[in-house]
């Protein structure tokens, strides 16, 4: 059975929860990552994607350069550790409707990152990968019950122009 220490990322770049949404996005930007770990010396507080960025920090018209990560982050982040087996993290994946997960030691210190990417190419079992990525995968239903005007359709007239067939 492989275990999540067999396919993890180790190293990973983590922040701490008051470093801003600027430098965080742009450490995502260099390292071609989504994510990063927030961490309190060595203690894994929070995550910050992309998405946090945009909808916790831009959409809320915040100012980005004073924004800190801890007003943004997620702070109710799932862990694993690595001796965990690969099966019940894509299950736990799966239920949660997740990409990543923080892998901790026991005293909750952040040692590395595991995501479907690295499942995908680095888990070559019987892990029933397939299954696990629809499910995963498969979009929430968008809640449509208070758009603002940026959510909303555009509606938008084609005009012709001179000369146009």
């Amino acid at each position: 059975m492989t275990t999540v220490s067999d396919i993890m990322t180790r190293g990973v770049r983590s922040m701490t929860p008051s470093d801003t949404v600027v430098l965080a996005a742009q450490a995502m930007g260099e390292l071609n990552v989504g994510v990063i770990p927030v961490c309190d010396g060595d203690k894994l507080v929070g995550m910050v994607t992309d998405r946090d960025i945009v909808l916790r920090g831009v959409a809320q018209d915040r100012d980005n350069r004073s924004t800190r990560l801890q007003d943004v982050m997620s702070k109710d982040v799932r862990t694993v550790r690595e001796h965990d087996e690969v099966e019940q993290v894509l299950a736990d994946m799966a239920d949660a409707q997740i990409r990543r997960m923080a892998v901790v030691d026991e005293r909750n210190k952040l040692i590395g990152i595991v995501s479907l990417g690295d499942i995908a190419v680095k888990d070559s079992g019987e892990n029933g990968l397939g299954d696990s990525l629809a499910d995963i995968s498969s979009p929430a239903e968008p809640d449509r019950s208070s758009q603002s005007h940026a959510s909303r359709p555009r509606r938008r007239r084609c005009q012709r122009l001179k000369g146009a067939t």
